[in-house]
């Protein structure tokens, strides 16, 4: 009984994994999986498939030079239950009351409260730090435990990517396109002035991340 628990404790791990990968990386095929999880390809096709069966995943197939066309893996909106929300409902349900209550300005007035709340929360997390890659961790890292699993990543033209692999409001910034709208202002106002950003791509215009390129300007 111990060694079958043990098995079925494995698989779900296995799984969760796969699913975490996904989430962070984008689409990708069994071989790719199976390497960076360093597990046999035909294992990790049989946890695809049973997570397949649950909704959790889905492919395309793209053509390849050599062979049949490969399988990319990628996952669905069902798997968003995995990461966290950002108590959705909730946002939602306060954002309809204050509007209804108050109105749009009211919202507006809301909103500029919680930008100015995080913007000094975000600037006294980055003081001290003088390059823009530091003051980039930095953020990512304060971004990540807010729920966002953000990174950076280093450009060739000496520009960096903030990319944030998920979003816990993304059910109220999706209902409060001001929410998004906030967020640059919030990131240029820690950052500086110098730097220029700007989003190149956004979970709620349907891409499967949020990315902002920044450079100093």
């Amino acid at each position: 009984m111990a060694k079958k628990n043990n098995k079925k404790s494995t698989a779900v791990r296995t799984r969760r994994a796969i699913i975490n990968l996904l989430k962070q990386e984008g689409e990708m095929d069994s071989q790719e999986l199976a390497s960076r999880l360093n597990v046999s390809a035909m294992a990790v096709r049989q946890h695809l498939y049973a997570l397949q069966d649950e909704k959790l995943v889905t492919y395309k197939e793209e053509s390849r030079a050599m062979g049949r066309p490969a399988k990319l893996w990628q996952l669905t909106a069902a798997a968003n239950r995995f990461f966290p929300d950002g108590y959705a409902e909730l946002t939602l349900s306060l954002i309809n009351s204050v509007t209804e209550a108050f109105g749009k300005a009211g919202l507006d007035r809301l909103l500029e409260i919680k930008a100015r709340q995080q913007t000094d929360n975000y600037q006294e997390y980055l003081a001290g730090l003088d390059t823009l890659g530091e003051r980039l961790e930095a953020l990512a890292e304060i971004r990540t435990q807010e729920g966002y699993m953000a990174l950076v990543q280093p450009q060739e033209d000496g520009s960096f990517l903030l990319i944030e692999n998920h979003c816990p409001i993304c059910a109220a910034a999706t209902a409060c396109v001001g929410l998004c709208m906030k967020e640059q202002e919030v990131f240029q106002a820690a950052l500086g002035e110098e730097y220029a950003i700007k989003r190149t791509e956004h979970i709620v215009a349907g891409a499967r991340r949020c990315a902002y390129r920044i450079v100093k300007q």
